[in-house]
């Protein structure tokens, strides 16, 4: 039996109140197509597992991956694409500020580009948060873009598209989904940017703050900047039959 055309996959934690109308948004954007949806539940405490359970059991193409303790954006992402059957990925962050409905035009240029592009990555033009965090968004992306040559502005933004068998050959580390246009660049592959959406949160709030993510993020670029340049040009191999 053949997978889904496309795996859109949504990292959780504390997000009870923000899957079900998530999840029914990114059903509607996709209706018509051949998807499912993989959310990956990041240790949550506040009943997102029973939540889950409940919208799992009325939409079959719901498919949810639990972990036992939280292991960080990364580490959620790394696990829904370890078990996604389609052959086109979507990340979404699970707290709805994404707004599905840009997924089918991350989709049409994902395609539109193959084989050459393998990742198109949404772009915030306006951002519902505060000043302080845009102002440290702001100088860390010139600091990402200009150490790694990416071209990317907003690296935070959690909605990408990007094709399976590249995903399933990149790093994982823990803070990878920070660097995933670097990371396909440094595969060989293009790739695009695509304005989206940015929302207010419904419910619930960030489980990280301004200090921590700069320090993680520092060391991270100073890892990826090293294994891009480690990795650059590296040839894809190919099964020879005679």
């Amino acid at each position: 039996m053949s997978g889904p055309r496309v795996s859109v996959v949504v990292p959780a934690r504390d997000e009870a109140e923000n899957l079900p109308p998530l999840v029914a948004e990114i059903a509607a954007a996709l209706a018509g197509s051949s998807f499912e949806v993989i959310v990956v539940d990041d240790g949550s405490v506040d009943g997102t597992g029973a939540v889950l359970a409940r919208l799992a059991a009325g939409e079959p193409r719901l498919r949810v991956v639990g972990h036992d303790r939280p292991g960080g954006q990364s580490a959620a992402i790394a696990s829904g694409f370890a078990v996604a059957r389609g052959r086109l990925l979507v990340t979404i962050d699970g707290d709805g500020q994404n707004d599905p409905a840009d997924i089918p035009r991350l989709l049409a240029a994902l395609e539109e580009g193959a084989p050459a592009v393998g990742l198109v990555a949404g772009e915030r033009r306006e951002r519902h948060t505060s000043a302080a965090k845009r102002l440290a968004s702001r100088l860390a992306n010139r600091l990402r873009a200009a150490a790694l040559g990416d071209g990317v502005a907003d690296s935070g933004c959690g909605l990408k598209a990007i094709d399976a068998a590249l995903a399933h050959r990149l790093p994982y580390f823990a803070g990878f989904h920070r660097f995933l246009p670097a990371l396909a660049l440094a595969e060989g592959r293009e790739i695009r940017r695509v304005p989206v959406a940015d929302r207010p949160r419904r419910a619930g709030r960030s489980k990280t703050g301004i200090l921590d993510r700069a320090m993680a993020a520092g060391l991270d670029l100073l890892g990826v900047w090293w294994l891009t340049r480690r990795r650059r040009g590296r040839p894809r191999a190919t099964e020879r039959r005679d």
